[in-house]
């Protein structure tokens, strides 16, 4: 993410701070509060119900802002929310987790601020960096790098699979298919929703539906793996293949029923 950003990316967060700033917020605000809702629901318990949480207290996802491309979303706006929320993470990761998840398990704040620090934000500004100043050397590498971020995330969801092979299609596992599922149409629905009480355009609402509703599921699985027992990154392993699947169904959808592509086909 950090090689394919340039400084342009965040002067345009100053230029534009009010969609960005409110796109975050309900990113921040919708996802982990309907995590929390539905484990209470569906009566999660323990490592599912931390892990369940811990997917929607992540940032928004990188594929969301393919999505909103596909979908002729205001792809400018969806990277500016990603950029923000990612950048956010040290802090609302932990902060969420401990106040949503506290009670399902022990949940080291401080480590999960420094490991977010770590995994994300430095990798990002040393991409910015790297690109700033070697743009245009490294330029076949960066168009390399959405390939290699869907093979680094195959491989963490084989990793989950593997740490979890004896439980992974259990009657406790099988509850957070559907769990997952709302979890992330729901996210849509209230991010859409969202959006239109704000009266923004039409591009400017996929873009913010899509960051509302797709997280960095990949983020939540290694953090689980890392922090609890393997069991709480399955939550984010099903979400990471599920929410692809759906944003694809929604961005084609979309397009073919978007304002825009109606007025040109009359």
């Amino acid at each position: 993410m950090g090689l394919t950003l340039t400084t342009e990316d965040f002067v345009r967060i100053s230029k534009r701070p009010v969609p960005v700033a409110l796109g975050t917020v309900a990113h921040y605000v919708i996802m982990p509060s309907l995590a929390w809702l539905l484990c209470l629901i569906f009566h999660l318990k323990g490592a599912t119900a931390a892990g369940v949480i811990l997917v929607g207290s992540c940032p928004s996802g990188t594929s969301s802002s393919v999505m909103a491309f596909l979908s002729g979303g205001d792809v400018a706006l969806d990277v500016s929310i990603e950029i923000l929320s990612t950048l956010l993470a040290p802090v609302m990761l932990p902060l969420l987790l401990s106040v949503l998840a506290g009670q399902y398990i022990a949940v080291p704040a401080l480590s999960l601020f420094l490991s977010t620090l770590r995994i994300v934000v430095v990798p990002i500004i040393l991409g910015v960096l790297i690109h700033t100043f070697f743009g245009k050397k490294i330029a076949a590498v960066i168009k390399l790098m959405p390939l290699i971020s869907q093979v680094a995330i195959l491989l963490i969801i084989g990793a989950v699979v593997s740490a979890n092979h004896a439980n992974i299609f259990t009657a406790a596992t099988a509850l957070v298919i559907p769990v997952v599922m709302l979890h992330n149409l729901c996210g849509y629905s209230l991010g859409y929703a969202f959006a239109k009480l704000l009266h923004l355009e039409e591009p400017q609402q996929k873009a913010i539906t899509f960051e509302v509703g797709m997280q960095d599921s990949s983020l939540g699985a290694t953090l689980a793996m890392k922090y609890f027992v393997p069991q709480a990154a399955i939550p984010s392993t099903i979400f990471s293949i599920w929410h692809n699947i759906s944003g694809s169904i929604l961005s084609s959808w979309w397009k073919n029923h978007s304002q825009s592509h109606l007025t040109e086909r009359k």
